[in-house]
């Protein structure tokens, strides 16, 4: 079972401005349904903390940088304004926010610093005193939706079956040139072991697009710092998979199926795809009004 978790949320956001201003990106909301199972909105990165809390993880890194306080504001409870809910009758949503309070307090939440973006792969470096075994990554931006959470039992199944230093969830899109791409053998339906990765190519050699959920070993770090920065001094994530392949670990990229979503907002195109999706599943999964 993996218990730990590092969520890199210290990007800008400059692709979202001007409502990334002050409001970091990690924190525009998405729609989801609440517990009385009516339409509701939230932070997307609490969504995040309440998928993973559902199957068990517990201990959680958030690597922020400036301008990020309004994500330690959140991730800290408030009796105050249940008070203020209670006495103003809003029994609901004092409900809905204390069972969200109720999770931070049977959680571990650590908060890391990153002062300058200086890539994803520098973000995931810095949580290396917070782990000791295999732990999740999870970006600030995306969230994918399946039944059951079945992409995370999938994805740390298949890491543990293979004995990866390296298991992450891919996608097939149609213009697989904005992301990190791989290419690999499929060894089982849908289960790739991954030969090459390779980020942002002008020429993909698959369609087979690296979204923002993975499982390593703490082999990660050592690669991550064998590896030169990249473009403007970032130092990629996806380097750092390159490297353990180069030095012959086992690295394995699961295929999300048709009834799985991947939600990016880090785009303003995307980020209303993932406004339409979220408020479409959720009245169809959930039946929220």
């Amino acid at each position: 079972m993996i218990r730990k978790v590092v969520i890199p949320a210290a990007g800008r956001g400059t692709r979202l401005l001007p409502a990334t201003k002050e409001t970091p990106k990690e924190m525009l909301p998405i729609f989801c349904t609440g517990l009385n199972g009516e339409m509701c909105v939230k932070p997307l990165l609490q969504s995040i903390f309440e998928q993973l809390f559902e199957v068990d993880v517990r201990e959680f890194c958030f690597i922020v940088g400036k301008g990020k306080e309004s994500i330690i504001n959140h991730f800290t409870s408030d009796g105050a304004i249940l008070e203020s809910l209670n006495s103003k009758g809003n029994r609901e949503l004092s409900r809905e926010l204390g069972e969200f309070y109720r999770k931070l307090v049977d959680a571990s939440i650590n908060f890391v610093s990153q002062p300058e973006p200086r890539g994803f792969g520098d973000a995931v470096l810095r949580a290396e005193s917070f782990v000791n075994e295999s732990f999740m990554v999870h970006a600030g931006d995306s969230l994918i939706l399946s039944k059951g959470n079945g992409h995370l039992s999938r994805m740390s199944g298949v890491h543990e079956r293979y004995g990866c230093d390296a298991t992450f969830l891919v996608q097939e899109v149609e213009d697989p040139r904005p992301f990190g791409v791989i290419e690999g053998t499929e060894i089982e339906k849908g289960v790739y072991s991954v030969s090459n990765v390779l980020e942002k190519p002008e020429k993909p050699p698959t369609n087979l697009a690296i979204t923002a959920l993975y499982v390593f070993t703490p082999a990660i770090f050592t690669a991550l710092k064998s590896v030169p920065e990249g473009v403007g001094g970032e130092l990629q994530l996806t380097d750092g998979i390159q490297k353990l392949i180069k030095d012959g670990s086992k690295v394995s990229a699961v295929k999300l199926g048709y009834d799985e979503y991947w939600l990016d907002i880090g785009k303003p195109y995307s980020y209303w795809e993932a406004l339409e999706r979220s408020h479409a599943l959720a009245r169809k999964m959930y039946g929220a009004g």
